[in-house]
């Protein structure tokens, strides 16, 4: 017999979101699941629309290397999950009802080396699933997931905290990891979306000397500058001289590209510094650049990272509330699941920040 939190079952029913792949957004009626050996059910608090959804699902349903056919197979949407636990299948023995949690989106083999090392979105095995892809994700009332995916969520941390955490920020952590952010010298971000705002924010955790964004987008620089985490802020053609002015002429030690262009990544290697350190964490698009001068004469070098590992994303959030940040703070739009439909029109078109969907007060 499962556990139950608080003495009640969830309901037999609940609302979950499907992407048909044309643009629009789907609420649907389906049954509650039950959690199996090593599985548990959240409620579930707050649930991110992440850009992979747009590009890769929402609008058409895309393949990626190594996939036969869509990646996406119809299941409820959402890889960027948090909620409490509200039942543990047999098995259970580090989580239990009542405990909040993120969830890592990608369920993975366990047994190959990738998975072992925390980082299940390498993992090659056949049956890797992805939540919100190829296995139920967490656009909806209720989740089912493994334990073994899931990360302590702090008290001090909302659900919409814990959402940002399980992708845009622990892709931005994972980044900045790589090139070693520290306060010996500027951080450059390219890419004001949720991913380059969490970039700014977490490299101001980590203690960068300025943190330097840029973002084409007028209305996106405006909120990123309401967010008091940029030292400076610049579009593409005014990027080059801000970056020269905020870094006396040197360039920023450290950049992280999270625009996906060849535009961004360009400019993101143009305005590192000499020895600089350069991540790429943008997907999509290619990489155009000149070497000589570009790379080989600055002694640069490039750090490609995609997503982050289990135990990253568990010391990010912990890390987060040594900082004292919030996540939640980028965040410039909340919807119900029965406003999926708007939400993602919202997300693929302009929003200002990230665009989240919440239950209750995602608290």
């Amino acid at each position: 017999m499962n556990a139950t939190a608080f003495g009640t079952s969830p309901p037999a029913t609940m609302r979950g979101v499907r992407l048909p792949g044309d643009s629009t957004a789907a609420v649907d009626t389906l049954p509650v699941p039950e959690p199996g050996p090593g599985q548990v059910l959240l409620r579930i608090g707050a649930s991110g629309i992440c850009g992979s959804d747009i590009g890769y699902i929402y609008r058409e349903h895309k393949t990626h290397r190594g996939i036969d056919g869509p990646a996406y197979r119809g299941v409820v949407a959402g890889h960027e999950p948090s909620g409490t636990i509200v039942q543990a299948g047999p098995g259970c023995r580090r989580f239990g009802p009542g405990d909040r949690v993120i969830v890592y989106h990608i369920a993975g083999c366990g047994r190959c080396d990738n998975c072992r090392r925390g980082y299940m979105i390498s993992c090659t095995d056949p049956g890797r699933a992805a939540y919100g892809w190829q296995r139920d994700g967490g656009h909806a009332e209720y989740l089912l997931a493994e334990e073994s995916t899931c990360v302590p969520l702090p008290d001090e941390l909302s659900f919409v905290d814990g959402a940002l955490i399980a992708c845009g920020f622990g892709t931005a952590y994972e980044g900045l990891r790589r090139i070693a952010v520290n306060g010996d010298g500027d951080l450059l971000v390219v890419g004001l979306g949720p991913v380059g705002l969490a970039a700014g924010m977490i490299g101001r955790g980590m203690g960068a000397a300025r943190v330097i964004g840029v973002e084409p987008n007028r209305r996106r620089r405006e909120w990123a500058a309401a967010l008091d985490v940029f030292d400076a802020l610049a579009s593409p053609e005014e990027a080059a001289e801000e970056i020269g002015r905020a870094t006396a002429g040197r360039g920023a030690a450290t950049a992280i590209d999270c625009s996906g262009s060849r535009a961004g990544r360009s400019l993101a290697l143009e305005g590192a510094a000499e020895w600089g350190r350069v991540s790429l964490v943008g997907e999509g698009g290619t990489l155009e650049t000149e070497v000589s001068d570009t790379l080989l004469h600055k002694q640069l070098t490039l750090y490609a990272s995609w997503v982050t590992s289990l135990p990253a994303m568990a010391e990010l959030s912990v890390n987060l509330v040594r900082w004292g940040l919030s996540p939640e703070r980028v965040v410039s739009d909340r919807f119900g699941l029965a406003e999926a439909d708007a939400a993602y029109r919202l997300a693929a078109g302009e929003s200002r920040g990230k665009v989240c969907l919440v239950n209750g007060e995602g608290r």
